[in-house]
């Protein structure tokens, strides 16, 4: 990338170690730091596609949450998720060489549940949801949309990138839950996106323009 740097560096919270892989814009004018889904890790092809924004302006964290750093198999639970994100961020965000603002936060699936469920706690300007799981699939009853009401009902932006056939949720459903409020964009795929992250990117990088303005 040019003129980004990239790090990896390990940030102790209280369920264990968290990395986080860092690529750094010189003199980046914003932050956007994302967290990974419960059947994945750092290496999804959407959030490594969203590290090229660094040539763009912005400093992008990936954080790998300590479960995944330990090799477990299967996610913490939420409360664990929440505690280790809280964390890192505070990690980032304060003392020497501290992310700048302005603060996005967000995630692929569970990654974004944390992301919104935090996004007061750490001052979040804005918040990027990859493919939000709205309910489990087949399971429309038991939504979670009201984690992702309270970064918008907070009048937090909100932008939820969403596979066109995701059954955890399609884009469709997402809007209908979620109100006018947040932004809601479609891509090809389903809640991995498979071929879709370049449009992942488009979606992200004219939506994070708005955010360095």
């Amino acid at each position: 990338m040019t003129g980004a740097r990239a790090s990896v560096r390990e940030v102790e919270t209280p369920v264990g170690p968290a990395r986080v892989h860092l690529t750094r814009a010189p003199h980046a004018r914003g932050s956007l730091v994302l967290g990974h889904g419960a059947g994945g890790g750092v290496e999804a092809p959407d959030l490594l596609a969203l590290t090229t924004l660094a040539d763009e302006g912005w400093a992008v964290a990936l954080v790998e949450q300590p479960w995944r750093v330990a090799g477990r198999r299967v996610a913490a639970p939420p409360g664990q998720l929440d505690q280790a994100w809280l964390a890192v961020l505070a990690a980032l965000t304060r003392g020497r060489g501290a992310l700048p603002h302005p603060l996005v936060v967000g995630g692929r699936s569970a990654g974004a549940r944390v992301a919104c469920r935090t996004a007061a706690s750490v001052g979040a300007g804005a918040v990027l949801a990859l493919a939000f799981p709205l309910h489990p699939p087949g399971r429309p009853e038991k939504s979670r949309a009201h984690e992702a009401l309270e970064v918008s009902g907070a009048g937090t932006p909100l932008l939820v990138i969403q596979g066109a056939t995701d059954p955890f949720g399609g884009p469709e459903e997402v809007r209908a839950a979620l109100g006018e409020a947040p932004e809601v964009v479609r891509v090809a795929g389903a809640h991995g996106f498979a071929k879709g992250a370049p449009g992942v990117l488009d979606a992200a990088r004219t939506w994070l323009a708005a955010r360095l303005g």
